[in-house]
């Protein structure tokens, strides 16, 4: 670390992956269809999705949030199909 560089934290950061609403959910459309033969019918829609953890050593939110964010982008999500929020701990914005 250089003279006067900000210190680096370890932030945990948290990205949900889903489909985008355009894009047909086969397995959100099964859990519907078990819940409402379970009785649950005032259930109308399931969406899945994957949800990720990461601890990211950097020197403020937004630094952790642009990392997370270029690692969805190129690993975590694929663009064409599903969108992704990220949260970083003790950082209200997303």
């Amino acid at each position: 670390m250089g003279f006067g560089a900000a210190p680096r934290l370890s932030m945990k950061t948290r990205v949900f992956v889903t489909l985008k609403p355009s894009v047909f959910d086969p397995q959100g459309r099964t859990i519907v269809e078990a819940l409402r033969s379970m009785g649950y019918a005032s259930v109308h829609d399931v969406r899945q999705g994957k949800y990720f953890e990461l601890d990211v050593a950097a020197a403020s939110a937004d630094e952790a949030r642009s990392t997370v964010s270029e690692v969805a982008d190129k690993l975590l999500a694929n663009p064409v199909i599903e969108s992704y929020r990220v949260e970083v701990d003790g950082d209200d914005g997303s």
